[in-house]
């Protein structure tokens, strides 16, 4: 009997081996590797954050959000327009900078701590915007944009935009900077002249708007070192290093992202970027162990906890 078994006992193991495999085959990778789960947490924990960031950052414009039936992410804004999240495409870099939906616009962490040194290769945080977003708040066309904006003294009166309190937050910038300006002769140097506000162009070698055309980006004093198509990395570098943190610190406080803070450097621009800002405030600490997504941000606000609940409700 024993004899027989033992003839038996391959085929058994190819048969065994066979099913295996056939049921391998069948169940989706996540559910049979840990890693790949992980990665699909990441990934809504992730996109809940830049939601929410999103959500706190436009708050009179960003009404809820939706899992539609392609199981794709929307925002909703309050004109009943749907803004992507993530359209599952695969991009290089520059289809990102070109083309990119919000999973895309947020996915680089924006610095706020100091640098004193270029950024690494492509690391560009904030350069890349959805234009569908920037319409809906600040205006669609030339002349929408250009019946919102108002004049601020940015050390002579230029034109910004008052939607989402992007004029006020200038106002406060130039409020702040300027005492400091007048004790500080290398603060003032690089505040003053302003190159300008509101401008409605496209970006030099694109068919893109530039975020001058929606009144909300300022250019302070030029300098030859300034911009990536003017200078080397080397004299971007030392740019970089010594400009006067004080005016970084101030616009940062107030929801600006700086030019400096990107490989292709643009030192003299800030842009009122307040969801960028948002992220890195509440959620740039990679380190932290978060018991649940939203950890960090101020839930104490009952418009926070309200934005929680809308995007639990609506990422299915």
């Amino acid at each position: 009997m024993k004899g027989k078994m033992a003839k038996h006992i391959p085929i058994y193991i190819v048969l065994i081996c066979i099913l295996s495999v056939a049921a391998y085959g069948k169940k989706p990778l996540a559910k049979n590797n840990v890693f790949a789960s992980s990665t699909e947490d990441t990934y809504e924990m992730t996109m809940k954050q830049d939601i929410l960031s999103l959500m706190m950052a436009y708050p009179e414009y960003i009404v809820g959000v939706e899992t539609r039936e392609n199981k794709k992410v929307y925002l909703i804004m309050k004109s009943g327009k749907r803004i992507i999240y993530d359209d599952k495409t695969a991009k290089n870099f520059e289809q990102k900078l070109a083309n990119p939906d919000l999973q895309d616009m947020m996915e680089q962490e924006y610095p706020l701590t100091p640098i004193k040194s270029l950024m690494p290769k492509n690391q560009d945080p904030g350069r890349g915007r959805v234009y569908s977003l920037l319409s809906e708040v600040y205006g669609g066309t030339r002349n929408k944009v250009e019946s919102n904006l108002v004049n601020v003294n940015v050390g002579n009166y230029s034109r910004f935009n008052k939607n989402n309190k992007a004029a006020e937050e200038l106002k406060k910038v130039m409020q702040e900077l300027m005492p400091i300006a007048q004790k500080n002769s290398k603060v003032a140097a690089s505040l003053f002249p302003s190159s300008g506000t509101y401008n409605y162009r496209v970006i030099s070698g694109t068919g893109r708007l530039s975020p001058h055309a929606f009144g909300i980006a300022i250019d302070l004093a030029r300098d030859s070192r300034d911009y990536w198509q003017w200078a080397s990395e080397k004299q971007g570098a030392e740019r970089i290093a010594s400009y006067p943190q004080e005016i970084v610190d101030v616009f940062e406080k107030h929801n600006f992202i700086w030019g400096g803070k990107w490989y292709h450097f643009d030192i003299l621009h800030f842009e009122y970027r307040p969801e960028i800002i948002l992220k890195a405030r509440y959620f740039g600490n990679k380190n932290v162990n978060r018991k649940e997504w939203y950890e960090g941000a101020p839930v104490e606000d009952s418009s926070v906890k309200e934005y929680i609940k809308k995007i639990e409700e609506g990422v299915k």
